[in-house]
């Protein structure tokens, strides 16, 4: 199990699924795990938050479904912050953090995160809401990288900028090393997820 995270305009979304296709893993995104409960659509309309125990119960539900499959997961930010860390770390049923083969950490200049947010034109990206986006990944970020640290999860950063393919190079790179798997696509395939990637990415802090 790989762990992408990033802020929004970081490309995480595009490169988790990207690097799942590629390998024929199961790319898992809470943003998109809600969207598709249609349960949430109010609360995510208004840019709100669902309770972490929801979330957690929601992606443990589809961890195993993927398992059940035979498959290996990209999980797109999540847990997001360190109240769902603590969730899974206190559920003694399933060792989630053992499970986890590294995460990245996708590394975007600010001033470049917000050329790019501006630049998908997408109604929420204001630019206060951007600017506490930022701040708050910071601060999750920060909270959760020591729990990832303490249970021995492998800790990558990468350079986010440059043509999308050039990061999709570095981050593959990294994979090959922690866990070298055969690639099972076409190259083509990777231009119709990041021309599919804005659709993907909405609300949820995404």
């Amino acid at each position: 199990m790989i762990i992408f995270f990033g802020p929004a305009g970081s490309g995480k979304s595009t490169q988790g699924r990207i690097i799942a296709d590629k390998y024929g893993w199961r790319w898992l995104s809470v943003g998109q795990v809600l969207r598709d409960t249609g349960e949430f659509d109010e609360i995510l309309k208004k840019g709100e938050l669902v309770d972490d125990k929801e979330v957690v119960n929601l992606m443990n539900k589809q961890i195993e479904f993927a398992r059940a499959e035979g498959m290996d997961i990209v999980l797109d930010g999540y847990p997001r912050d360190v109240q769902q860390a603590e969730i899974l770390q206190a559920d003694k049923k399933t060792d989630f953090f053992g499970n986890i083969d590294c995460a990245i950490i996708l590394n975007v200049p600010k001033k470049e995160l917000l050329e790019r947010i501006q630049e998908r034109g997408r109604e929420d990206d204001t630019m206060a809401v951007v600017e506490r986006r930022f701040a708050i990944f910071e601060q999750n970020i920060c909270s959760i990288l020591p729990l990832l640290k303490e249970r021995n999860v492998p800790i990558h950063e990468v350079d986010g900028t440059g043509e999308f393919e050039d990061v999709t190079a570095r981050i593959t790179k990294i994979i090959q090393k922690v866990k070298p798997a055969p690639e099972v696509w076409r190259d083509d395939e990777a231009d119709a997820i990041e021309n599919d990637a804005l659709e993907r990415e909405k609300s949820y802090g995404e």
